[in-house]
């Protein structure tokens, strides 16, 4: 049976898609509907209140945890615009530590100060036509390292228009080129939206083979 993994704030499941071609069966729970989903089963629900609801359950159910609270409280525009966002990094962790299963709390390089000794991954390490640095602390036993970060060389394409050769996709906002970006990321599911928010599986299947290798047995 492959090791069953609960993916918290799974959006339409980018890191998902990576923890599955790792070995794991993964179960996403978000506050929003998620009909383009692309983990085992979905359930509808605000985190924090799934996790206090099956608290007794959860460490017989699964192997291991993936959260991805939402940036929005670190993104620099949303401070410009003085939009005020809950810190949901913080309660996460909390509850993660109580159930005592390995996890992994995403966040952007913003909410770096709010993270306990995570590595950061880069889309260059992988062979991605992005950079998308994100964050991952991993905490219950489990610990990471991180990858080589190559150099920057490659100038990002932004404010909507498309890229031309030998230029990498900032795909944030109202980005241009989701066809490329589906292929590049293999999300090809995804709308912009979806993209927007997502982590690009390889980051995930990254963790998850280690991941994998900590759940194994020992002999």
């Amino acid at each position: 049976m492959k090791p069953r993994l609960l993916d918290l704030y799974c959006c339409q499941g980018g890191a998902a898609r990576g923890y599955e071609l790792a070995g794991f069966e993964v179960v996403g729970v978000d506050i929003d509907p998620q009909p383009r989903y692309c983990g085992a089963r979905f359930h509808q629900a605000d985190v924090l209140a799934y996790l206090a609801e099956h608290r007794a359950h959860i460490a017989a159910w699964y192997d291991a945890i993936h959260a991805s609270p939402p940036c929005q409280l670190y993104s620099k525009a949303q401070r410009i615009q003085n939009r005020a966002h809950p810190d949901l990094i913080a309660p996460t962790r909390e509850a993660l530590e109580e159930l005592g299963l390995p996890y992994v709390i995403e966040n952007v390089e913003d909410a770096a100060g709010e993270l306990k000794s995570p590595i950061t991954l880069c889309g260059e390490s992988f062979g991605l036509r992005t950079y998308r640095h994100r964050l991952f602390e991993a905490g219950g036993g489990f610990t990471l390292t991180g990858m080589p970060h190559p150099e920057h060389v490659a100038p990002l394409r932004k404010m909507g228009r498309a890229p031309r050769p030998g230029e990498y996709i900032h795909a944030v906002g109202n980005f241009s080129g989701v066809e490329q970006v589906r292929q590049d990321y293999g999300v090809p599911w995804m709308n912009r939206e979806g993209i927007r928010e997502c982590i690009p599986p390889a980051y995930t299947e990254y963790i998850g083979r280690r991941l994998i290798a900590y759940l194994a047995p020992v002999g």
